[in-house]
């Protein structure tokens, strides 16, 4: 019999992640869609399935946090699978070689440029190890040296918001920065890396005036991690437009994390606040350091535990650019996020 020590513990433990929220069921619902995912004709590439912004880097922010607060003691296939993908294609420069689906210009360097970027960052989170270092070798041999871009990546322009605009290589950049502030002290100290970095700096203090709060906030939490990224007295004004978007539900529009471009296709936003809005925001202020007694962000955190789908697991998010049949793969990718993201947030806040 547990003694009543024992039992107050594990009492004080478990219900703090699961008495309004079901971490569970949030695993269950990107474990769902990881396993379609990895059998989807267009995401296959060499090594293994390519790594989305909206469904596999997503997976591979949330899905530790979730294995941990779950007591899961080793990472789901998904986990392995896109990672062991990811390093396969670490040392491949070819920008023609790297996904199929992306073989012409300027798609090709545009492609190579994105998975540059997320290899270094999501393999760090694994552990620095050989591979790692050679993502980011990989990752710095890529960055833009000229032009107005400078200090940048080859980023995908493909007219679809919110990660793949004109704009988005800010955001790509900003998770680079996030990238490098994860590698070891002592390799960040390399000259030739603080040489890289120094460049990423100035490209994101040069442009962050004229980014959509979306990407800002993404550099907020690049921040946290690169100090170099964003000046301190930068980050406060970035955090204050944030709380000035929060809307009475407590929440997040997505328009409020504009300024975006008009998509005429896109399906109507329902109203009220958005999961991947309101999960992103949340979970970056507190990184940034914003407390857990905070109460505005204690009313986003009650409108994130309130919106998971009991069901599903998910947290609602459409797409900003186009409407999909109901059973496609595309038209529950915003949801992918919006799940990660408020899962992130609610472990985050929840975190003894």
């Amino acid at each position: 019999m547990l003694s009543r020590f024992a039992v107050l513990l594990v009492s004080a433990i478990v219900p703090a992640v699961c008495a309004d929220w079901s971490p569970r069921l949030a695993a269950g619902y990107l474990d769902a869609r990881q396993k379609e995912w990895f059998a989807w004709a267009p995401a296959q590439a060499p090594g293994g399935p390519c790594v989305s912004c909206h469904t596999g880097v997503t997976y591979l922010l949330a899905r530790p946090a979730l294995r941990r607060a779950l007591g899961e003691t080793r990472p789901t296939p998904y986990e392995t699978g896109l990672l062991d993908a990811l390093r396969s294609r670490s040392a491949i420069r070819d920008p023609k070689a790297v996904l199929p689906a992306f073989t012409r210009e300027p798609l090709a360097s545009q492609a190579i440029g994105v998975e540059a970027v997320h290899s270094a960052l999501l393999l760090a989170a694994d552990g620095w190890s050989g591979g790692t270092r050679q993502a980011f070798d990989r990752m710095w041999s890529l960055q833009l040296r000229d032009g107005p871009a400078a200090g940048a990546w080859q980023w995908f322009s493909l007219d679809l918001d919110p990660w793949e605009m004109p704009e988005s290589r800010f955001y790509g950049a900003a998770l680079a920065a996030l990238a490098a502030g994860s590698a070891p002290a002592d390799y960040r100290k390399l000259p030739e890396v603080r040489e890289r970095i120094r460049a990423l700096a100035e490209y994101l203090h040069r442009e962050q005036p004229s980014q959509p709060l979306h990407n800002r906030l993404v550099l907020l939490w690049a921040s946290t991690r690169l100090p170099d990224a964003l000046p301190q007295a930068a980050r406060k004004p970035i955090a204050d437009e944030a709380w000035r978007r929060q809307q009475p539900d407590g929440g997040w529009t997505l328009e409020s994390l504009g300024p975006w471009k008009e998509h005429p296709a896109a399906p109507p936003s329902s109203a009220g606040s958005n999961g991947y809005a309101t999960g992103l925001v949340a979970f970056v202020l507190l990184k940034a350091g914003v407390p857990r007694s905070d109460p505005e962000l204690g009313r986003a955190l009650s409108w994130l535990r309130s919106h998971q789908d009991r069901e599903s697991g998910s947290w609602t998010a459409v797409s900003m650019n186009k409407r999909y049949e109901p059973e496609s793969m595309q038209v529950r990718f915003m949801r992918d996020a919006a799940t990660a993201f408020a899962s992130l947030a609610l472990l985050e806040a929840e975190a003894p």
